[in-house]
């Protein structure tokens, strides 16, 4: 580091002096990986510090998507946060939002990029952004993910830089940054398959804009990966024995790659490819690579995986630095409008696989709000592929709360995804392809093959209300009742008290 960069090297607590009451600030990290850990904390004690002096002080917060403690939760904590966007999923953060203490904004995550850059939304005044080395003409390596980094480094006025010496020189040259430009000067992207680089290992700022340099050696702190619970491995069972089905039928090509959101359902579905003897090698195509990967790897089953963050547990980026010099040419790691691109989910036919935590009978599916006014994390990516794959999968355990909760609903109190964009849900009750099928002959396949079967009567009771009394006969719903499961639930804490009142 040359002394044009060694002078603007301090402390966290000397860089948070340097942030503004009402600073808009971009940060990098998505979904646990690659956020500035050391500023964040600094800047939220020095935040609380001065509101409990009796100073107005607060800021807001872009990001790729969640980050960890030390960023979201320990801002929240503080009180210091007053706008929040486009994802998180933070507990301390979570109850701001609920109780209307932060402004929170959900947002498609391959949108944000586009709508900082358009002026639609403000640009960050502040960049705070994770690297893991900095050149004296401005080349910053990213650690982690990918993110939002590259647009909030180009349009924010300053930049603080963390410098992560835990990845080592060994971690250059995983980024592939690229920036499509906006309309109507876009072209197409050139990825023809899940490996294809087409941009720069680092992204290139005017050094005059780094207002600090911080040290730090802190991991990403990303919960240690669980075995497949045994729900998780009923439902990775019936998605395989789809894409096998699919496959012999004809209607599936091989080599298509695979998008896998986030949590234990996911995983499971990876770990389950990786010992199916059927399965060959796969191709991901993602947003979060989890570290259900190393399953694939070590089953020799992974040809590449290209992602925006390696959301990996503590022991997992210890291992994955370990191998990283053998590994590092199969991954790439992109900027998010680029991971999650509906040009090139469209066009390299992905697979995609996400979690719901509701769906309805007509096939709707909520991923991001309890009983349809408390968020939980957000939607996410999960739209920007189930709108553009091949071939869309929504998966979810029938119950949740001991089974207190029916996650097959009448009407979801919440849409993140309409029928329109929904093909395949599945649960460990069995599987539903509703391609093809009008709304009653959909809502029957799903409370046949995915409703828990405690709940299949209450479901069709809802649906012969709803189409002996709906006037509308080609998607009936019946308002007097369609929320009753979930307003049980709100009473009661269970959604199938015996006295259920019978319409029929």
């Amino acid at each position: 580091m040359t002394d044009s960069l060694q002078c603007k090297v301090m402390s966290a607590e000397e860089a948070a002096t340097l942030i503004q009451n009402g600073e808009l600030i971009g940060v990098s990290g998505f979904t646990l990986a690659g956020y500035p850990k050391e500023v964040p904390k600094a800047l939220a004690e020095r935040g609380k510090a001065l509101r409990e002096a009796g100073v107005d002080f607060k800021v807001s917060l872009f990001s790729g998507a969640s980050t960890g403690d030390e960023c979201d939760g320990n801002l929240a904590r503080a009180g210091i946060l007053d706008w929040r966007m486009p994802y998180q999923s933070n507990p301390s953060l979570r109850k701001a939002i609920n109780d209307g203490s932060v402004r929170y904004l959900d947002a498609h995550l391959g949108c944000m990029g586009p709508m900082v850059r358009s002026g639609a939304l403000p640009h960050p005044t502040l960049a705070i952004i994770e690297a893991v080395a900095v050149t004296p003409d401005g080349r910053v390596y990213l650690s982690s993910s990918g993110g939002n980094s590259a647009t909030y480094l180009a349009l924010a006025d300053k930049i603080i830089l963390e410098i992560n010496s835990l990845y080592g020189d060994a971690f250059l040259g995983f980024h592939d940054t690229f920036v499509p430009a906006l309309a109507p000067f876009a072209k197409p992207i050139p990825i023809l398959s899940a490996g294809d680089r087409v941009g720069e290992e680092f992204v290139r700022v005017d050094p005059s804009k780094i207002i600090a340099i911080v040290h730090t050696d802190r991991a990403d702190s990303v919960n240690s990966f669980s075995e497949p619970d045994p729900t998780s491995k009923i439902i990775a069972g019936q998605i395989l024995e789809f894409l096998h089905h699919e496959r012999k039928k004809g209607r599936l090509p091989e080599g298509l790659p695979y998008q896998s959101g986030v949590g234990n359902v996911a995983n499971a579905v990876l770990c389950a490819m990786a010992n199916d003897p059927l399965q060959g090698c796969i191709s991901l195509y993602t947003e979060v690579i989890q570290e259900a990967v190393f399953t694939l790897l070590e089953a020799e089953k992974l040809k590449g995986a290209s992602g925006t963050a390696l959301t990996f547990s503590t022991a997992a980026q210890k291992l994955f630095k370990t191998n990283v010099n053998s590994w590092k040419k199969r991954f790439v790691l992109r900027q998010q409008e680029v991971s999650n691109s509906p040009e090139v989910i469209r066009r390299l036919g992905i697979i995609s696989m996400n979690t719901a935590l509701e769906c309805d009978i007509y096939g709707n599916v909520n991923s991001s709000h309890v009983s349809g006014m408390s968020i939980m994390n957000g939607i996410g990516g999960s739209a920007d592929f189930a709108r553009n794959c091949a071939l869309g999968f929504f998966m979810t355990p029938s119950t949740a709360k001991n089974g207190a909760i029916s996650a097959i609903v009448p009407l979801v109190s919440h849409v993140d995804h309409t029928d329109h964009d929904t093909m395949i849900f599945v649960t460990e009750q069995g599987l539903a392809d509703l391609r093809g099928l009008d709304p009653i002959t959909r809502a029957h396949a799903i409370i046949d093959h995915c409703a828990h079967p405690h709940y299949r009567h209450l479901l069709n009771e809802s649906l012969n209300f709803s189409l002996r009394f709906s006037k509308g006969k080609h998607l009936p719903l019946s308002l007097e009742q369609v929320f009753d499961m979930h307003l049980r639930f709100m009473k009661t804490g269970n959604m199938a008290e015996d006295n259920f009142e019978t319409f029929i």
